[in-house]
């Protein structure tokens, strides 16, 4: 199967993933301070529960493994990452902005990419460049200010949450009916 097919077959994907973007994004927008501890408190929980599957792997596996240490290591260092999580929430909230940060550089620089790369192929891909530019843009603003205050910060989140929904949406319809150029 070709990739335009593959493409129109799961263009209602796309459109979830826009959709749970503007919920997230409205969310952040209504409610930031419960959005803000929730998300610390949902890494909080997920960093402790890999550190001890970490670390039961690590006995359950030491007479296999050789470098079985490295796993206990690991898992000991998810618990006490959960730890300072759940009791520096703070702290916390401003290790996760710098990783959103990377993240929409990241996105950024690989829809930008993508644009260039299908640009002979469909009659769209300024609409991908600029939310690349736009994730780009928004990943160096935090990295420059993070002490804009969190609030700012989750506000922006929130906004560059519902404008990626809708530019997923958006691309959703657009690879639903999407006919390649010849």
């Amino acid at each position: 199967m070709g990739g335009v097919q593959i493409v129109q077959r799961n263009w209602w994907l796309l459109a979830v993933r826009g959709l749970l973007a503007i919920i997230l994004g409205l969310i952040v927008l209504f409610l930031p301070g419960i959005a803000l501890l929730a998300l610390v408190y949902v890494f909080a929980a997920y960093m402790l529960i890999d550190g001890i599957m970490a670390i039961v792997t690590a006995i359950q596996e030491r007479g296999r493994l050789s470098r079985w240490g490295w796993i206990l290591f690991e898992g000991v260092l998810g618990i006490i990452a959960g730890l300072v999580a759940f009791f520096y929430p703070g702290i916390t909230a401003l290790i996760l902005l710098y990783l959103v940060a990377a993240w929409a550089i990241i996105t950024g620089v690989m829809e930008i990419v993508t644009a260039f790369i299908i640009r002979d192929m469909v009659s769209w891909e300024w609409l991908l460049a600029l939310a690349g530019i736009v994730s780009v843009l928004f990943g160096i603003i935090l990295f420059v200010h993070p002490g804009a205050g969190i609030l700012s910060i989750l506000w922006l989140v929130g906004v560059y949450s519902i404008i990626f929904g809708i530019a997923f949406i958006v691309r959703a319809f657009q690879h639903r009916s999407w006919t390649p150029a010849v």
